[in-house]
């Protein structure tokens, strides 16, 4: 009889449906039979601070790696920006999907996009990432933490705490809430941060046969693009307490790639803005453009900022 393989999710309605969606692909392509084991990270349940406060972005993956490094789960799904850019060792993450749509979205009751918040308005986002692009784009709002899951955010919002908030295309897509989407912010104007709108998926490094099962779902235009947008941060520390966005589009068969930073503390300085190319057909060369980028950041002033962080 053949083993069935768990899934290691958090129990959010966004995880459990990106972890059954790989459950459907792997029964779909790979005829595999597999179970979800839904948990609570830290993650979920400090929401009372920053997540750059208490420990970052890792804190929704930890014990997911511990279902896996006791045997409890076989695989794990992740939203690939809340991945560390180095994973602990003993892990590998062996596969990237096919990217959703990456940009940030405007959502609000009562306005129709940016340009339209009367001065002063209060905008919630708990990414410092947002943070320093909206006060780029529009130094008068007044920005506010916005912490929870996609349904809790969106409550809050109901509930007249914000005149807008700031949220991830792809969740909404996914959760079918496509419709509270107001406006979509172009790639240029709010860079995203680095794997925005893909799913990364993660097991032991001696899990090797599972391994070669799932690089058959790996996407490689999402893939390269993903691995030069983290070779951005790996390069720089990036973390939560960092304002750091990197994104990769494909244009023919060139990639493109941006980058910008923000002052952690200070958010009218200026936004360091950079823009690489390349042509990168594996890994490493997709890594070197990233680490490119983030060179161009560093003669740009970059240090100063993260010294600040």
């Amino acid at each position: 009889m053949t083993q069935q393989l768990l899934i290691a999710t958090r129990e959010s309605r966004l995880a459990l449906w990106q972890a059954e969606h790989v459950q459907a692909l792997l029964a779909e392509r790979l005829k595999l039979d597999v179970g979800l084991l839904g948990m609570t990270t830290r993650g979920d349940q400090i929401l009372d601070r920053a997540l750059s406060k208490v420990g970052g972005k890792g804190l929704f993956v930890k014990e997911l790696e511990t279902a896996l490094e006791e045997g409890r789960a076989h695989l794990a799904v992740h939203s690939l920006k809340d991945v560390p850019m180095d994973l602990p060792e003993g892990f590998a993450l062996v596969s990237i999907l096919e990217r959703e749509d990456p940009r940030d979205a405007f959502v609000s009751n009562r306005y129709a996009n940016l340009a339209e918040l009367p001065q002063g308005a209060v905008v919630g986002t708990s990414s410092l990432r947002r943070v320093v692009q909206l006060k780029n784009l529009r130094p008068d709002l007044r920005i506010e933490p916005l912490r929870g899951n996609l349904d809790t955010r969106l409550r809050k919002l109901d509930e007249g705490g914000y005149d807008a908030i700031v949220l991830a295309a792809a969740g909404l897509k996914r959760l079918g809430l496509a419709e509270r989407i107001r406006s979509l912010f172009a790639v240029d104007e709010m860079i995203p941060c680095a794997g925005q709108g893909a799913l990364g998926l993660e097991v032991r490094a001696d899990a090797a046969t599972l391994s070669q099962q799932l690089a058959g779902l790996m996407h490689e235009p999402t893939w390269l693009a993903t691995q030069a947008e983290r070779a951005v941060s790996r390069a720089l520390g990036g973390s939560c307490s960092m304002p750091l966005a990197a994104h990769a589009v494909w244009e023919g068969g060139e990639l493109q790639l941006a980058a910008a930073l923000g002052h952690p503390e200070h958010h009218d300085k200026p936004l360091l803005k950079t823009l690489g190319r390349g042509q990168p057909r594996n890994e490493a060369e997709a890594r070197a453009l990233g680490e490119r980028v983030a060179q161009a950041l560093r003669e740009q002033g970059a240090s100063a900022y993260l010294a600040a962080a």
